[in-house]
């Protein structure tokens, strides 16, 4: 007897479908949100109305990734194990957004940057998380460009960047932990300053000659201009002409308006004392001077945040001067009228274990965690004022709005003007996007920032 096949009206039959497709997708761990938003935007290019309004970028890189928790995500709730001594977040400037107790400076200008508070990377080794948050994509067959690399190469050298400095500076040494410029070459790498920024005049390497005054070395350029008798002869021929411009060009770098850049001595006193003194203030300050400069990338690579040992005594002495240096960058460049073209990006490569451990040989110390970290966005088109995602209420994993460093980074180039479709060639003529089409594989993604774009 052949059974009654029942009859299912078009409505229930979508229904039925979308159920089973959404469950499928949950034992995946990919929501139908995050697929459908990177669908949607890969169809129609979606352009948020901040697309293009930033010039520059600042990019603050706390290299070795600092707590969330005793930062932009604080879980007082959570008990002493979690929270430890920073049990008292503050309040800021906006309703009902907190941040931890250390942070003063920033908590009076909250409505000029927001926090992303959900993003996860997924990753506990310092290189994969590092070259993972920078570029957007895992490991794999290419060594795709940073960010950095990428801005230098669409809004620098072939977008016509004519300046004496670089189009891409790192204070002051390499990120290190990969090819800052990937696949692009040695021409997209950026110009680490070296030298001390907590000396005055800041000797950067290759513009100023330590030792040696200005005045000294513009008296140098012209006894060997006047002993240079065969390029004398030659003067009216043209055939040297190249050759001159790029000398002068070398000069202009040293001592000309481009080398002054660096130099924080003119600043005033009171612009100098709000930002503070030692290294880390003075890179803010010389950042905020590129990008007046017209400079369109700056990383201010600032170490010291691998706190697996003493972290609370380290975070004691570290972020009271963060707090400082990076809310008088934003206040400075708010006053200046240049934060509306100019983004702030403050980050680590991961977070840092929300559980202390407490146990000897640590000490109070917290270990490596990219299953949930936060990260500070201000400036050129990014809304302030906001908080997007959320974390669980012991700051472990995130519970609302999953945020890839493919998206973060996405949302920067789109401000910048740089369509996040774009694509590279590889040497071997392979055609790639600057940021993944999807979420890279094991990578939870909520799409572009379009909560604050």
């Amino acid at each position: 007897m052949k059974k009654k096949i029942e009859k299912i009206s078009r409505r229930k039959f979508a229904k039925d479908i979308s159920s089973t497709v959404l469950y499928t997708s949950s034992i995946l761990g990919v929501s139908m949100f995050e697929r459908s938003l990177y669908a949607e935007q890969a169809k129609k290019k979606l352009r948020p109305t901040s697309f293009g309004k930033a010039k520059s970028v600042i990019q603050v890189w706390m290299w070795g990734g600092p707590c969330h928790i005793d930062t932009f995500d604080p879980k007082p709730e959570a008990g002493y194990d979690f929270c430890g001594p920073y049990n008292k977040p503050i309040s800021t400037n906006v309703d009902g957004i907190r941040i931890g107790q250390l942070m003063p400076n920033l908590a009076k200008c909250a409505d000029k940057y927001s926090i992303l508070r959900s993003v996860c990377n997924g990753q506990n080794a310092h290189e994969t998380a590092a070259y993972l948050t920078q570029t957007g994509r895992m490991p794999g067959r290419y060594v795709f460009p940073c960010a950095g690399a990428v801005v230098s190469k669409f809004k620098g050298y072939d977008a016509g960047y004519n300046k004496m400095i670089p189009p891409y500076i790192v204070m002051t040494q390499p990120q290190g932990r990969f090819s800052e410029s990937g696949f692009l070459g040695a021409k997209y790498k950026p110009f680490a300053t070296g030298g001390d920024p907590s000396r005055i005049p800041f000797a950067v390497e290759g513009i100023i000659a330590p030792g040696i005054s200005r005045d000294r070395q513009k008296i140098r350029r012209k006894i060997l201009e006047s002993m240079n008798t065969f390029n004398t002869s030659l003067a009216s021929s043209g055939y040297l002409k190249q050759a001159d411009e790029a000398i002068d060009q070398a000069y202009n770098l040293v001592l000309g308006d481009a080398g002054q850049v660096f130099d924080i001595s003119k600043e005033p006193a009171e612009i100098r004392k709000e930002y503070g003194s030692d290294k880390f203030a003075n890179s803010c300050l010389i950042a905020r001077r590129l990008v007046e400069y017209g400079v369109p990338y700056i990383t201010i690579n600032y170490g010291g945040w691998d706190t697996h040992k003493g972290h609370f005594e380290e975070m004691g002495r570290k972020l009271p001067s963060t707090d400082r240096a990076i809310a008088a960058l934003i206040n400075d460049l708010d006053r200046r009228g240049l934060l509306e073209s100019t983004i702030v990006w403050v980050t680590g490569e991961f977070g840092r274990g929300p559980k202390i451990m407490w146990e000897p040989p640590y000490f109070g110390g917290r270990g490596h965690w990219g299953s949930a970290f936060s990260m500070l966005l201000a400036g050129g088109g990014f809304k302030g004022g906001q908080v997007v995602g959320k974390t669980d209420k012991r700051g472990e994993y995130v519970e609302e709005r999953y945020i890839s460093p493919g998206d973060v980074i996405g949302s920067i180039y789109s401000n910048l003007g740089i369509d996040p479709d774009a694509t590279l060639t590889t040497p071997q003529g392979d055609v790639v996007r600057i940021v993944p089409d999807k979420p890279e594989e094991g990578i939870h993604s909520g799409g572009l920032l379009t909560e604050i774009m």
